[in-house]
């Protein structure tokens, strides 16, 4: 018997689109077909999608969501409903080290993936996997790596930047060991020794308000530092992730390292698509600090150059790194007057994702719906060991969004469901709009309202990321 049908919505994949039907059964797509009202009759639950956008659910490779404490005890758990609100059904959240974790968390990739999962275990709306960040200042990380990736997380972060970066030659033994076992580095790219020049010489000046972290953190400084772990992965014959790439130069060094045959992949993120570096211009500190960002927003040249790099394929896809600060507690240093090498980096953006790409991409013709449905669930999925997500066809997860295309909606904090208190895109107007979401066949957002329940989002062990 079919749980649900989903009837009359165009069914959008990576390859085409077509008004069709989706039946679903035990959480997983059964069928996808023009005409399925015969199974109607017999279906537990009939959904008309008529008008509607039938999309795979959106999957962010990228976020820093925040685990429960005991003085927040909802954290993860609202961000996750955030997530489906957004109409992401998948994301992966690093483990934050240096943010509430253990001692032995600081010091062991282990320990500390044993007490992330822990402290998330049964807390999600949607489906949820880890990214561990390596630190400099673990004993030795690269010996673990084997282990685990054998605990079903075969994705890792390194920072070329940072008190807490992994030096060079680190980084290119933790490329051969994640290629010789089926995993992918991830790599911030920026590069240490023009950034901390930078820096010491705009404090040094009584340059310190937010502002200067734009300043600092140039575009060559990323360029450099890309091309360098490029080369770290071609010498190593290894897969490599280049995370929220932000400006023309940086793309360039991706396009030119996979023509010599790199195995590389770039994401970038909505808020370099959406905003740029003229929000630093603004008189109020406090304002600025919002868009501490690393790296920080950039030129409308480059911005122009990551939406044509999405189009073209040079950007494989698109994630939020979100990181669920609050104006009112970590962005408030910049209103005493802290120096900005020392304000949190980072903005919220787990619930704008699909809004953001679709909105500023899709309407308005920048990229096709296809294309928008490659970056934020196809390719992210297969390239990150998701094999069960990311498509609309029979054998994968049901994890469905409905959107309506003809909604116009304007993006507010007070709206949103994230625990941030606030949005980079405070007063944008969108189109396009999620209407319901289905994590594996179950409706966890349906007509503007959540309907799901606090874990039911369940770990999803990885094999193999990094795969072309």
């Amino acid at each position: 018997m079919t749980d649900l049908l989903v009837r009359g919505g165009t069914v959008v994949t990576a390859t085409g689109s077509s008004v069709a039907d989706v039946a679903i059964e035990g959480g997983r797509i059964r069928e996808v077909a023009p005409d399925l009202g015969g199974l109607a009759a017999n279906a537990h639950e009939v959904v008309d999608a008529s008008g509607l956008l039938v999309l795979p659910g959106a999957v962010d490779v990228h976020t820093h969501t925040r685990v429960a404490t005991d003085a927040e005890p909802d954290r993860f758990f609202q961000d996750s409903v955030a997530a489906a609100f957004g109409g992401t059904t998948t994301f992966l959240a690093f483990n934050n080290p240096g943010t509430g974790s253990s001692p032995a968390a600081e010091r062991s990739l282990m320990a500390g993936l044993k007490e992330w999962r822990a402290a998330t275990s049964q807390d999600s709306a949607v489906d949820y996997a880890v990214s561990l960040a390596i630190s400099g200042r673990m004993d030795d990380p690269v010996a673990e790596l084997p282990a685990v990736i054998g605990e079903g997380v075969p994705t890792a972060k390194a920072f070329m930047v940072f008190d807490f970066r992994l030096a060079d030659e680190r980084i290119y033994q933790a490329m051969r060991v994640m290629g010789e076992r089926g995993g992918l580095l991830e790599v911030h790219c920026e590069d240490p020794v023009l950034i901390d020049t930078a820096v010491a010489a705009a404090l040094q000046r009584g340059d310190t308000s937010p502002r200067y972290h734009a300043t600092t953190r140039s575009t060559t400084a990323e360029g450099v530092a890309t091309a360098r772990a490029l080369a770290f992965a071609q010498q190593a014959d290894a897969p490599v992730h280049v995370v929220h790439l932000s400006a023309a130069d940086a793309l360039r060094h991706v396009r030119e390292a996979r023509a010599a045959g790199v195995r590389v992949t770039a994401e970038t993120c909505p808020h370099y698509l959406a905003l740029t570096d003229e929000r630093y211009d603004d008189p109020d500190d406090a304002t600025v600090a919002r868009y501490v960002i690393s790296p920080p927003l950039r030129s409308a040249v480059d911005q122009e150059a990551l939406w044509a790099g999405l189009a073209s394929g040079d950007l494989d896809l698109v994630a939020t790194d979100h990181v669920p600060d609050r104006v009112a507690v970590e962005k408030a240093e910049a209103a005493r007057g802290i120096p900005f090498d020392r304000i949190s980096n980072g903005a919220p953006g787990i619930e704008t994702l699909l809004s953001i790409v679709y909105g500023f991409g899709v309407a308005k013709g920048r990229l096709t719906i296809e294309r928008m449905v490659d970056l934020l669930s196809t390719t992210p999925a297969r390239r990150f060991g998701l094999t069960s997500k990311g498509a609309i066809e029979a054998g994968r997860d049901a994890d469905l969004v409905l959107l309506d295309p003809a909604a116009r909606r304007t993006l507010r904090a007070a709206d949103l469901h994230h625990t941030s208190d606030y949005t980079p895109y405070e007063g944008f107007e969108v189109e396009g709009a999620v209407r319901s979401v289905l994590v594996r066949g179950r409706p966890v957002v349906h007509d503007g309202v959540y309907v799901g329940s606090r874990g039911y989002g369940t770990f999803v062990a990885r094999r193999n990321a990094g795969s072309e």
